[in-house]
């Protein structure tokens, strides 16, 4: 049975140890010429939107988008060091996408609010790259709100790798953003409790499927299962 599975990046796969924040905030340097004066708010939002609120906190225009992109991907690659240096891969998560990424019916993407460089970056810190069919992923740069990012990868998925339009669809994200996404779209959840967000906090916003990490892989690949064959 086919299966379209999209991974969100931070918190769900990998932990960055703060790395995403610094980036924001070099971009916003980059751009404005002066540090901001508080932390991008994350959780599960977009990079448009993120450095959207950003601009509007400071009362500063916002440049266009094409701009703002460039400033996050160079901020982002020049990071790769301090990823791998104090971010890590989060525990069973290379186990649980390398068993994804051989079942052949089924393809194994991201639905993720970080641009496609800053995607790339983050998973090569930790060589979890290769396990992940890219470019039919959805990200930052192709919308504003994290449910209207599904549509963006199923297209991808249907147009390039020939899967058919009714194939189910699982995210799999540790934010209440993410359980928002899956509902809007009629898509699967998978709630991971690896970020800030506790199990309890991850029912509440709606998840049915609800696990404290990706380590038991075996488990993980059973739900899937599930979902592809509703």
């Amino acid at each position: 049975m086919q299966l379209i599975v999209l991974w969100d990046i931070d918190h769900t796969l990998i932990d960055n140890a703060g790395v995403s924040k610094e980036i924001y905030a070099a971009a916003f340097a980059a751009l404005t010429g002066t540090a901001p004066t508080t932390a991008a708010a994350t959780e599960g939002r977009t990079d448009r939107l993120i450095m959207q609120e950003m601009f509007h906190r400071h009362h500063l225009p916002e440049p266009d988008w094409a701009t703002v992109e460039a400033a996050l991907s160079e901020a982002g690659e020049a990071r790769l060091n301090d990823l791998r240096r104090r971010g890590t891969a989060l525990p069973g998560v290379r186990e649980t996408l390398k068993a994804v990424s051989v079942q052949g019916e089924w393809v194994s993407s991201l639905l993720t609010g970080n641009v496609a460089a800053n995607a790339r970056v983050k998973l090569s810190a930790f060589d979890l790259d290769p396990l992940l069919d890219l470019p039919v992923g959805a990200y930052g740069a192709d919308a504003v709100d994290r449910p209207d990012l599904v549509a963006v990868a199923r297209e991808r998925v249907q147009r390039d790798r020939g899967v058919r339009s009714d194939a189910p669809v699982v995210l799999v994200g540790d934010t209440p953003r993410d359980v928002e996404a899956a509902l809007a779209t009629g898509s699967g959840i998978i709630a991971v409790a690896t970020g800030i967000h506790s199990q309890a906090q991850l029912r509440a916003a709606g998840a049915s499927v609800v696990l404290p990490d990706l380590s038991d892989t075996v488990h993980v690949l059973g739900l899937l299962a599930t979902f592809a064959g509703r």
